[in-house]
């Protein structure tokens, strides 16, 4: 009896677990409405109040918000436009088209989309336009109601405005401004870029029709700021099934606010950046250990979680390498040296190696030219671009070069070489003289001895 009362705890623990992890995952990744806005409520209030002039009373408006990456651009949008449509009368009225510069990729797709968006695939139909302007003009006519006297306000969002700007002739911001400054169909058009010199790309006519309204997003809270975030984002909501469990999880997270170890974590991460995405990420992969064994998140969680954040991928490359693939690299480093940083081809690195083979014959293994072509093959290589003789404009002249065939392509190495002595000497289990990258790191200081 005590067994099945056991199990039944378990599942109910597990099926909580399951929601925690529902609700914080999408609190992280932007996809819960309920987020909250965090060092912006001055600049949400402007873009909210300009598009109720638009939806309430059809004043047509047009901004842009810039901001850096992970600012909050799209969240404020987001939850503009969700506040909007809670007003009563507005959200069968007001319609919503997204565009998206690495999507719509010239204007002719744009319009393509914006009709999908509109639902008006029928109303066009195979009807031939004689300009852009017309068949724009002929889709915001057919928004209008029965009596033709008012039309729906249409609310045009463009992410990654500045890449509508390198369309050609700009004509669909062109249009878009053009009818936000004339008294058709209320529109309002929002931009949103993080590039500070945005009405620099913009043409003469296009920004002689751009209001030149402008919100600015930037991470300007401070540490205790940040700090209260990071609670706030990992808390539970008060609506959660099991209170007691909620109640548990969330002093847990105030403890976790106080702890000294994740203190100077988020610290770190704070000086590194103020972007709410690095955070997310962070508390992302420490949520990731949640378990039922493992109910709570903890400080080693969090300071695993940094590891990872502030892993370099290229450096990790090394750390899964054999014995021949390390000499290898460090053969490059040595050509890398001798020729200022000029690519190489695998002929070059293999006599390279041959004659660090000769010299400290009894400290590493002598390898076939086929055995040391598959080292190449794992891909810690990268192909540099050629010209003409292979090597661009290379200050000196390899006695190999000339020769034709797969060991002249042209190659550079993929990871860093100025770091790679340090990542060999920091690798784990370092200690034992009989792993590869121990023998590797005594091997480096043979050669640079």
């Amino acid at each position: 009896m005590s067994s099945r009362k056991s199990k039944s705890n378990n599942l109910i623990h597990s099926e909580y677990l399951s929601q925690v992890q529902r609700i914080l995952r999408e609190r992280f990744c932007h996809q819960s409405p309920h987020s909250n806005l965090f060092g912006v409520q001055v600049q949400y209030k402007n873009l909210i109040e300009l598009l109720k002039r638009t939806a309430i009373y059809g004043e047509s408006n047009s901004v842009l918000i810039i901001g850096p990456r992970g600012s909050g651009k799209s969240t404020i949008v987001n939850h503009a436009l969700k506040e909007l449509m809670e007003v009563e009368d507005v959200s069968e009225n007001v319609l919503q088209v997204h565009l998206n510069g690495l999507l719509q990729i010239n204007d002719k797709i744009a319009l393509k989309e914006i009709t999908r968006q509109l639902n008006l695939e029928n109303v066009v139909g195979d009807k031939v336009f004689g300009s852009f302007a017309e068949n724009l003009s002929f889709i915001l006519e057919a928004l209008k109601n029965g009596d033709r006297t008012s039309s729906c306000p249409v609310i045009f969002i463009l992410d990654e405005f500045d890449l509508f700007a390198h369309h050609k002739n700009q004509t669909l911001l062109y249009n878009l401004f053009d009818v936000s400054q004339s008294a058709q169909t209320p529109i309002a058009v929002i931009g949103l870029t993080c590039r500070l010199d945005i009405l620099e790309l913009l043409e003469k006519r296009v920004k002689s029709r751009f209001s030149h309204r402008q919100i600015h997003l930037m991470n300007s809270f401070g540490f205790p700021q940040y700090l209260k975030i990071f609670k706030e984002q990992l808390s539970l909501p008060a609506e959660f099934p099991d209170k007691l469990f909620a109640e548990k999880w969330n002093e847990n997270v105030q403890c976790l606010s106080e702890d000294k170890n994740v203190r100077e974590v988020l610290q770190k991460h704070f000086n590194v950046s103020k972007n709410l995405r690095s955070l997310h990420m962070l508390l992302m992969l420490a949520l990731n250990r949640v378990t039922t064994s493992h109910p709570f998140i903890t400080a080693p969680d969090l300071m695993e979680a940094n590891q990872l954040c502030s892993m370099d991928s290229k450096a990790n490359i090394v750390h899964g390498l054999s014995v021949l693939e390390i000499c290898l690299i460090i053969a490059m480093k040595h050509l890398n040296d001798i020729y200022e940083e000029e690519p190489f081809n695998f002929q070059m690195v293999y006599n390279e190696f041959q004659k660090f083979v000769q010299r400290k014959a009894h400290s590493v293994y002598n390898f076939e030219k086929p055995v040391v072509m598959k080292g190449v093959m794992r891909g810690l290589w990268s192909r540099s671009p050629q010209k003409n003789s292979g090597y661009g404009e290379a200050k000196k002249e390899h006695p190999q070069s000339h020769r034709q065939g797969s060991h002249t392509t042209v190659f550079s190495l993929a990871v860093g070489l100025e770091t790679q002595g340090a990542n060999i000497r920091q690798y784990p289990n370092k200690g034992s003289s009989c792993t590869p990258v121990s023998l590797a790191a005594r091997l480096l200081n043979i050669y640079n001895s």
